[in-house]
């Protein structure tokens, strides 16, 4: 497939570094020529310095016979007017856009084919404002993502010392959880991937990842670890566009304090939030902490456009008593760094938005993909079509489909219901299989597998 990205900041240098080994042509344009340097030097891919609106630019770029376009520059106006040009001087087939302005997400219409041709728009800042409310939702949980339009949901987890699961077999789970189905997808351990099967031990410190009904997910916590207390008291550092709306998103059932250091923003906040303690300050600063009472925080979250203060603040924030930090972190080698340290959840913005746009460049019927530790491994959701002659899948058991090395089928979802994949399930047409692959590079192999044969069309 023929991509053209548009932008080369850490959503467009995230996606490219994914679809680049992915037999994908890739060609990056940036107004920055140094970025682009820089990404060609680790990547394989084309890059063309220029506006990403003008049509030389795009023109240069080869936008004549691309397949994609996916505008992910800092400008929404510069997405918009590139998706526009690509659908009538080009007729590119696919344009997406990432979309900031709550005001254009507001109005729909603004993206159809009479207006600015956009196929689909992404908002990181909402779906990392959707991330952290789960977090803070399930704090026992070190990732919580869903499929099948929140049917089911898959959650990662750490074994600690005297839990429930620790040296045993996971074999014990059905017998510890006879009224709950659920199924362990996955297990790291000093992040090596564990295949799980029923005579594998859970030792203290694994990560589990297990796959349930939405509606189980309270129950499966409550058994594979100690619950910790319910979240009430959640302080934010930060009041840019996701600090602002998380606070937002929070402050109706739970106490939250937002510090932001720029006092005009403080006062637009002030006058935005309705049931938020809006303080003029630096996360940064030991003795604002202590007189805020981070001791009593259920939850800290430090959300500036600034990793090394992120990551200082959340440290603070764990000496001085706080139960859980999530820090944002921008660059990838920071994460991989401070995760599980004192820092509970180090996130990076780019990986969790990453799977909105790869569900779209998959090939196969793809519904969704969700990036897991750090862009190691994936979780896919995907429609299966055919019938058994012209699909792999199609009316097998699981256990006799040919999966690759390092993949599992966690569940499937079949109309309303949800049943987990065992190795004597059948897989119907229109299921929604939830595969999980603990090598990315094994993603493709899935893909074709559960391709139907030409012959069905």
């Amino acid at each position: 497939m023929k991509i053209l990205i548009l932008g080369a900041g850490q959503v467009g240098s995230t996606v490219a570094e994914n679809l680049v080994g992915e037999a994908n042509d890739i060609t990056v344009v940036d107004s920055d020529g140094e970025k682009l340097i820089q990404l060609q030097d680790r990547l394989d891919l084309r890059t063309v310095v220029g506006n990403a609106a003008h049509p030389s630019t795009l023109e240069q770029a080869g936008i004549a016979d691309t397949d994609m376009l996916l505008a992910v520059t800092q400008s929404d106006e510069v997405n918009l007017v590139a998706c526009k040009l690509a659908a009538s001087l080009y007729n590119t087939p696919t344009r997406i856009a990432r979309i900031r302005t709550v005001d254009y997400l507001k109005r729909e219409e603004l993206f159809n084919r009479d207006n600015f041709c956009v196929d689909f728009s992404i908002c990181p800042e909402q779906i990392l404002t959707d991330y952290i409310t789960k977090l803070i939702e399930f704090p026992e949980a070190l990732q919580v993502l869903e499929f099948a339009n929140g049917k089911v949901s898959l959650v990662a987890v750490k074994a600690f010392e005297g839990g429930p699961l620790v040296n045993k077999p996971l074999s014990f789970l059905r017998t510890h959880m006879p009224q709950v189905e659920t199924r362990v997808a996955a297990i790291f351990r000093q992040d090596r991937a564990i295949i799980p099967e029923g005579g594998t031990e859970v030792l203290a410190g694994d990560e589990i990842f297990f796959i349930a009904a939405s509606d189980n997910i309270r129950r499966v916590l409550k058994e594979m670890r100690r619950m910790d207390k319910p979240t009430k008291r959640v302080m934010i550092v930060g009041g840019g566009n996701i600090g602002r709306r998380l606070a937002k998103a929070l402050e109706r059932d739970y106490n939250v304090k937002l510090i932001e250091f720029n006092k005009k923003s403080c006062q637009r906040l002030a006058s935005e939030l309705t049931n938020t303690l809006v303080l003029n300050g630096d996360g940064t600063d030991e003795k604002l902490m202590q007189q805020e009472n981070v001791k009593e925080v259920d939850v800290f979250c430090a959300l500036t456009n600034d990793d090394e203060n992120n990551i200082m603040s959340s440290l603070l924030a764990k000496q001085g008593g706080a139960r859980k930090v999530i820090a944002l972190i921008n660059r990838s080698a920071y994460v991989d760094l401070v995760q599980g340290g004192k820092i509970d959840i180090a996130l990076s913005p780019a990986h969790v938005t990453i799977g909105s746009l790869l569900a779209y460049v998959r090939q196969g019927d793809v519904a969704e993909v969700h990036s897991l530790r750090r862009g190691a491994a994936e979780a896919l959701e995907l429609v299966v079509h055919g019938d058994r002659e012209s699909s792999r899948v199609v009316g097998r058991r699981i256990g006799d489909i040919d999966l690759p090395k390092g993949a599992t089928i966690g569940a499937l979802v079949r109309g309303e219901e949800v049943i987990m994949g065992h190795h004597d399930t059948v897989i119907e047409a229109e299921d929604h299989v939830i595969v999980f692959v603990v090598d990315k590079k094994m993603v493709k192999k899935v893909e074709k597998l559960f391709q139907v044969s030409l012959g069905f069309f």
